[in-house]
């Protein structure tokens, strides 16, 4: 037998040969599907895209290059009272942030609304379908349990010709909504509850965004996922594990109906601690002003972690640790935050920032004089060279990097003790200088012109290094200092009668007024990512102003993560 071709994808070598690949290689081998492989992601427009969805985008667009197919974008726009075109555009901009294309292959599924139709009256014709009047309440009491069968429709028998009737009249707009439905007869004692006569469509009063008024009757997913995956001729439609129970549904419709039969095969969605995954959840924090918006830089969106400064890159690294499997787990917060370390600390440029400014007025430093020092922008990469920052007589260093009374260990600046100043020189602190209220304003230090960028000539060492900006150049700045979102690892874990938002927590966003930056942040774009030496990775907001700069903190440079590594090893 013929090896099976697995290549890598653009830019990068063949991810690990997962189940759902090494399926794909084997329907490859075999010619199953004659050597094609077309897989699609299908998102519902009725949110925005979380990092729950960045791993489905990965392994559909991913399996598809790497075994030289495509990759349909196609939108399952069939419930038009939650779907809007606002999140069709913000769909199709994170699948490209993401770094993959569709090419000329964007569907959607009311593309194929008279084609599903037509296949409808096909089942109805063939006594597969009828109309049933039961409401929802009704046919929820009519399904039964997983322990008792469910009870047959009293409208289950109708006639072909009186059913094709009364579809008809649905579609043309004569009936109430929610008066009827469309039910596929299949058993109601079926071990499967959604083999029990499942909704094939139902009547909805509502203006679709791409079809306007025309449709009153929507198809069901279950109806409309096959059907729009055979249409397209896709060869692996990959979905999550929840979707496991709907396979026979999904295979009874393409039988039944005779047209072609793509693979349906199902992985193990994403779940993250801190975080919850459900849209109708994440909609609910943004309905009721929880965050501020879909994206929020403390939301597990797309949009959110574009603008809290995450990368692609590390998304997709992430994606791709966390692996393809058939076993729901969830994944610690602090792995994800470590790809995104991983790939800011090569791409990152280093600059100076005090969040928390002290004054430090240099006296033996020339008054008026500004001189320029040259720091390094990047030591991951030596091509990424060097800049200046401006020194003068007074500077801010952070407040938390002086005490007056330390403990014994404790490095920093205090009353006598030496540090260097990053790039700069030795300081030794003289005097503390306190407000009427005996608050610390400003402190009064030397400095060694010796020690200029390097070591004491007389070799004398200092145990800590300070970073600093210079007062008279120095940007102002606001910093919002994020954290997780929710207290608990787990937010869903709630007592009766409380709910998933009893665990937000109150500490997840800190607004920090009155830092200063240094001054070549002057040139930032916002989303530009900077490693603010000592502090953390940050990144320019939208909010940012010519002159008035604000960062989010993308994340803390304490890795979590590769500590709980280490231990393990």
């Amino acid at each position: 037998m013929e090896e099976p071709k697995h290549e890598p994808a653009p830019g990068g070598e063949p991810e690990p040969l997962d189940f759902v690949r090494a399926m794909v290689a084997q329907d490859n081998c075999t010619g199953k599907f004659d050597g094609r492989v077309v897989t699609r992601f299908p998102p519902e427009p009725n949110g925005y895209l979380h990092i729950g969805h960045a791993k489905a985008i990965c392994i559909d667009f991913g399996i598809a290059a790497e075994f030289g197919g495509r990759c349909h974008l196609r939108y399952d726009d069939t419930n038009p009272a939650k779907e809007d075109v606002e999140y069709v555009d913000a769909i199709e901009a994170d699948v490209r942030w993401l770094g993959w294309d569709w090419g000329t292959h964007l569907y959607h599924a009311s593309d194929y609304f008279e084609q599903m139709y037509q296949w409808a009256e096909q089942l109805v014709n063939a006594g597969k379908a009828y109309v049933c009047d039961l409401n929802a309440d009704q046919m929820r009491d009519y399904r039964g349990t997983l322990t008792a069968p469910g009870k047959d429709s009293p409208y289950r028998n109708r006639s072909i010709a009186e059913n094709l009737d009364l579809l008809r009249r649905m579609r043309a707009g004569e009936f109430d909504e929610g008066s009827r439905t469309l039910r596929a007869k299949i058993d109601m004692a079926s071990p499967n509850l959604n083999m029990r006569d499942p909704v094939m469509y139902r009547i909805l009063k509502q203006s679709h965004h791409r079809t306007g008024d025309k449709w009153c009757i929507y198809p069901s997913y279950d109806w409309a996922h096959g059907l729009e995956d055979s249409i397209e001729t896709v060869t692996h439609s990959i979905c999550t594990l929840e979707f496991e129970n709907h396979r026979p549904l999904y295979d009874w419709f393409i039988e039944q109906l005779g047209i072609y039969h793509p693979q349906q095969i199902e992985f193990a969605r994403l779940n993250l601690t801190y975080t919850v995954m459900s849209k109708r959840k994440l909609l609910r924090l943004v309905q009721e002003k929880l965050v501020n918006g879909w994206d929020d830089p403390r939301m597990p969106t797309l949009c959110g972690m574009r603008r809290r400064g995450y990368s692609s890159e590390s998304i997709r690294t992430f994606c791709k640790r966390i692996g393809v499997n058939k076993t729901n787990s969830t994944v610690d917060f602090a792995m994800l935050e470590h790809c995104v370390r991983e790939d800011l600390n090569k791409t990152s440029p280093r600059v100076m920032a005090v969040l928390d400014p002290i004054k430090v007025v240099i006296t033996n430093y020339p008054e008026g004089q500004v001189e320029e020092l040259q720091a390094v922008n990047n030591p991951e990469d030596a091509s990424a060279g060097s800049r200046a920052v401006p020194f003068a007589r007074e500077l801010y260093i952070e407040r938390e990097d002086f005490m007056e009374d330390p403990p014994k260990k404790f490095f920093r600046l205090s009353p006598g003790r030496e540090v260097r100043l990053r790039y700069a020189y030795f300081i030794k602190c003289e005097k503390a200088v306190k407000d009427d209220a005996g608050h610390i304003v400003e402190l009064h230090c030397t400095y060694d012109p010796a020690t200029r960028g390097g070591d004491a000539p007389d070799g004398r060492k200092v145990k800590s290094t300070l970073h600093w900006v210079c007062a008279s150049k120095a940007l102002d700045a606001r910093v919002n200092l994020y954290d997780t979102l929710f207290t608990v690892p787990n937010p869903d874990d709630a007592p009766e009668g409380k709910d998933f938002t009893m665990h937000l927590s109150g500490d997840s966003l800190k607004v920090v007024s009155g830092c200063k930056v240094e001054p070549s942040l002057a040139g930032a774009k916002p989303g530009d990512r900077f490693q603010f030496e000592r502090l953390g990775y940050f990144c320019l907001d939208l909010d940012s102003t010519p002159g008035r700069p604000v960062f989010n903190r993308t994340a803390t440079l304490k890795d979590t993560w590769a500590r709980i590594q280490q231990k393990e090893q």
